[in-house]
């Protein structure tokens, strides 16, 4: 009976690797093994996924203590101090003298201004204007137009004229006209021809320029 049990236990071994080289051949080893291996085994080669880390909420800032301004202290109000008070009664063992008078003051001398005289202006110089009126010059007067005579025509007539030291005329030029050619022209013809007193400044004889008015009047 031992030697068929041991045999039966042989025959088993042998049967079992059979049977599993068969079933590595065929991978019904590596389904059975996944069916009997528990879920918990696969669980420990399945690494789960880090959680998130949520960062902490910001620290508020710590308020600020301002600083609040103390009233100065009131000051204290002085203590009164005795005042001094000036007493004429001299103290029994007060030292007596003779006062000596202060000397006067000196007199105090003031200066007189000094006036300083105004410096006068120069002097304007002297000025004699030519001149036709002189008798000695016996100037003849313009000859009136004939038509402007008829016509009642009127007016004066003033020259420019440039006398010379010698009292002829050396140029003449009608500067404001009577209001009709004819008299300018008359005008204009007689005073060319004129003498005059020639002009002077500061006594000295110079020419001049001056204005000779000419009038034509109907009596």
């Amino acid at each position: 009976m031992p030697m068929n049990r041991n045999l039966v236990i042989a025959s088993s071994v042998v049967l079992f690797h059979v049977a599993a080289l068969w079933a590595l051949q065929t991978g019904l080893l590596r389904r059975a093994m996944e069916v009997i291996v528990p879920v918990e085994i696969f669980s420990e080669f399945i690494e789960p996924p880090a959680p998130k880390i949520t960062p902490p909420p910001p620290t508020p800032p710590a308020p600020v203590k301002q600083a609040v301004a103390r009233a100065p202290a009131p000051a204290k109000a002085p203590v009164p101090q005795p005042l001094a008070i000036s007493d004429p009664t001299p103290e029994p063992l007060a030292p007596t003298g003779v006062v000596t008078p202060q000397p006067p003051a000196p007199d105090v001398v003031v200066a007189a201004p000094v006036v300083t005289a105004a410096v006068a202006p120069p002097a304007l110089p002297k000025l004699e204007l030519p001149s036709s009126e002189a008798e000695h010059l016996s100037n003849p007067l313009p000859s009136y137009p004939r038509i402007s005579n008829q016509l009642r025509e009127e007016g004066t007539v003033i020259l420019a004229v440039l006398v010379g030291v010698d009292g002829l005329p050396k140029s003449v030029e009608i500067k404001r006209s009577s209001g009709f050619d004819r008299l300018d022209q008359a005008a204009y013809a007689a005073v060319v021809k004129w003498r005059f007193v020639p002009g002077k400044r500061n006594g000295i004889v110079t020419a001049m320029p001056y204005d000779q008015p000419v009038k034509f009047y109907l009596k």
